[in-house]
């Protein structure tokens, strides 16, 4: 994961320095809107941090730069009164906000496409039954009907179990 710097302050690569080295992570300095810009054509980024004064001054270049991030975490802060400390725990605190967006996503899409599959599980469980109960169903589609119930209850014990995705469980 990389992070993008957008600042025309001096000292701007000594602060992305410290920043990368206090979150094991590379840190790139854009000087302009076409410096950033040229950077996000090359790279994907976790976070784009565009210094405040530069985006007051030229609205238009920090909408270009927003625009182009993509999925980059876009972070607005003041150079002038924040240090490299600050910058820091305000680039960690949105990396980990993201981490917690994302896994209750994943929690999320896991609970619907288990809820998906109960219910899908649970009709094919049902239309067997009713077909299995009715004295006109021929023995070979008798047979097949009960396989099928079979196999759709036992889908249907599995599903009762924690349902996981890439590591997270969702009840």
């Amino acid at each position: 994961m990389n992070i993008l710097i957008v600042t025309g302050i001096e000292g701007a690569r000594n602060c992305a320095a410290v920043v990368g080295a206090q979150l094991g992570m590379e840190v790139e300095v854009a000087e302009g809107r076409k410096a950033a810009l040229g950077a996000l054509r090359r790279r994907e980024f976790a976070a784009v941090v565009v210094d405040e004064t530069m985006a007051e001054c030229d609205p238009s270049a920090a909408e270009a730069i927003w625009d182009r991030a993509g999925l980059a975490i876009p972070l607005q802060i003041n150079f002038a009164l924040s240090g490299a400390a600050r910058l820091t725990r305000e680039i960690r605190a949105a990396l980990h906000r993201r981490e917690r967006e994302q896994a209750l996503a994943r929690r999320a899409a896991a609970a619907m496409i288990e809820s998906e599959l109960k219910t899908t599980v649970a009709g094919l469980l049902l239309h067997s039954q009713l077909a299995l109960s009715g004295s006109e169903a021929a023995s070979p589609i008798a047979d097949k009907l009960r396989v099928v119930a079979d196999l759709a209850g036992s889908l249907r014990q599995q599903l009762n179990a924690p349902f996981e995705i890439r590591g997270n469980t969702a009840a």
